[in-house]
C-alpha cells in the first residue's frame, strides 16, 4: 500500500472518542509485526494490511465494526491480497483461530497482546476503554466486561502464537483476573465492560 494511503487510513484513528482504539494502538501492532521473523513476503503484507485497518470502524455500541472494517479493507488493499486480508480482519471478533493458522495466530496474539501489559499500562487501558464506553450504566458495564473477560479466562490459550503464548500468556491471565475482582467489588475508576476485551 502506498505511503500516502497509510496516513489516510492512520488519520481515520484520529478522533476524540477513541481512546485505546486509536492510532497508537494500530502503530503498535504494526511495531510489533515489525519483530516477528520467519513470514513471506505476502504473509508479511496481508498481516500489515490487516492490522492497519481492522479497527478501522468503531463504533462501541455497534457489533458489526469488524464486518465493516473487514469490507474497507477489501475495497482498499491490494487485490491479490484481499481475500486474505478480509479473513485476518474478521478473526479480531471472536479472536478464535485454528491450530493450522499461523497468520491468524499472529493476527489475534499481536491485537491482544494489551492484556499482558505491565500492572501501569494496563490500569491505563481500562481507563481508555471505560472512556470509549462512557455511554453504558454503569452496571451493566461491569457485569458486560466481566462475562468477556471470564470466557477470555476459560479459553485454553489466550494468545494462539506460541511465542506470544509463551512469553505473554501468564501476565495476561493475572491482569484479566485481577479486573474481574475489580469490577465484581464495583471497582471502576480503571475498569470497563468492552465487548472485544481488547
Amino acid at each position: 500500500m502506498d505511503p500516502v494511503m497509510i496516513e489516510q487510513v492512520l488519520s481515520w484513528y484520529i478522533s476524540p472518542d477513541r481512546h485505546y482504539h486509536g492510532i497508537d494502538h494500530i502503530r503498535d501492532c504494526l511495531r510489533q509485526l515489525e519483530q516477528i521473523d520467519g513470514l513471506g513476503d505476502r504473509e508479511r503484507a496481508a498481516l500489515s494490511q490487516a492490522l492497519l485497518w481492522h479497527d478501522a470502524v468503531y463504533d462501541p455500541l455497534a457489533t458489526d465494526n469488524e464486518e465493516r472494517s473487514a469490507a474497507l479493507a477489501a475495497a482498499h488493499c491490494d487485490s491479490s491480497l484481499r481475500d486474505e486480508v478480509r479473513r485476518l480482519v474478521l478473526l479480531t471478533r471472536s479472536h478464535s483461530v485454528d491450530d493450522t493458522d499461523r497468520c491468524g495466530a499472529i493476527m489475534v496474539s499481536i491485537d491482544l497482546s494489551i492484556l499482558a501489559a505491565d500492572e501501569a499500562e494496563y490500569a491505563a487501558y481500562c481507563t481508555a476503554i471505560q472512556r470509549e464506553y462512557h455511554q453504558i450504566p454503569e452496571t451493566a458495564y461491569r457485569i458486560g466486561r466481566s462475562r468477556i473477560l471470564k470466557q477470555f479466562l476459560e479459553r485454553p490459550v489466550i494468545f494462539p502464537y506460541p511465542p506470544y503464548r509463551q512469553r505473554l500468556e501468564q501476565k495476561a491471565r493475572q491482569n484479566i483476573a485481577r479486573e474481574i475482582a475489580d469490577l465484581e467489588r464495583g471497582c471502576t475508576g480503571s475498569t470497563a465492560p468492552h465487548p472485544d476485551a481488547r
